[in-house]
């Protein structure tokens, strides 16, 4: 079960907040990460060798799908694709514990294009022992479809391992395009049994400078915790850093504003992001 950490809530009450280290742009910061707990820890270290205070209130929690059986099935009949589209690290992870569960390797892919949305994923592609054939400059659907041919998709059988939960604009466009897309539920994302109440004090109190979001879940599931009447006021003093335009418009979908948006759509992107956004507000 995903908790807010106890212990380091109650630091927080306690802080210094007039120290400063030149040093470390981020020193005296509170900052949220909202993000998996799972996937938290390279953001948060990151954050905190800058000096920022972090506190991790994950938002989302990846679950597996309600069953395995259509994803087994496709990895059983991989041959039958011409492609795989991977749109988050989550989905290659999936697809390869799935694969290993199976006893298969990586083999049958040889023939088989892979894309994947960015460099965390085609990072995570290559650790199957395959090359990704796309990867788009802007991490997000709409640039991996920038990066294909109508004509070239006609016909085309093409596999995309996904939570359910996704955006289906890449999905919709191979198929007006004439590809066969076979979505494959790989994982769910849900919302985490936290308890929102520490938190809803410390954004009261003015205890937090700012609150980070890596996907639109993040936001969504944010929402659902403290109730879409009071979310807008309650960020009112907060800074809100977004991962990427989607997240952005997600936020801003639901009355959150976004002062920082990272130009690239990388956990490394959005903590430069986030240290510019401090350089130029020093108070």
């Amino acid at each position: 079960m995903a908790q807010v950490n106890q212990v380091k809530l109650d630091k927080l009450d306690k802080l210094d907040t007039t120290r400063s280290d030149a040093g470390r742009p981020l020193s005296g910061r509170r900052i949220v990460v909202t993000r998996a707990r799972s996937q938290a820890s390279s953001f948060v270290e990151a954050l905190e060798r800058l000096g920022a205070e972090t506190i991790e209130f994950p938002t989302i929690e990846i679950v597996p799908p309600a069953s395995y059986e259509a994803l087994d099935t496709a990895i059983q009949n991989i041959q039958e694709h011409d492609r795989i589209i991977f749109t988050s690290v989550n989905g290659v992870n999936c697809f390869s514990d799935r694969r290993a569960h199976l006893k298969l390797d990586t083999r049958g892919l040889g023939k088989i294009r892979v894309a994947a949305i960015g460099p965390e994923t085609a990072k995570a592609v290559e650790s199957l022992g395959v090359s990704p054939h796309v990867v788009p400059e802007e991490y997000r659907a709409e640039a991996i479809l920038e990066m294909l041919r109508p004509e070239e998709m006609r016909g085309r059988k093409v596999l995309i391992p996904r939570a359910a939960e996704a955006r289906d604009v890449l999905i919709r466009t191979l198929r007006q395009w004439g590809a066969q897309v076979d979505v494959v539920e790989a994982y769910r994302t849900i919302v985490p049994k936290n308890d929102p109440s520490r938190m809803r004090a410390l954004l009261v109190g003015g205890k937090v400078d700012m609150v980070t979001f890596t996907s639109s879940s993040t936001v969504k599931n944010f929402v659902a915790l403290f109730g879409a009447n009071d979310v807008e006021g309650l960020l009112s003093a907060t800074a809100i850093a977004c991962i990427g335009p989607i997240t952005q418009a997600t936020a801003e979908e639901m009355g959150i504003r976004a002062d920082v948006v990272a130009k690239e759509y990388t956990i490394p992107g959005l903590t430069r992001s986030v240290v510019e956004y401090f350089k130029g507000n020093r108070q």
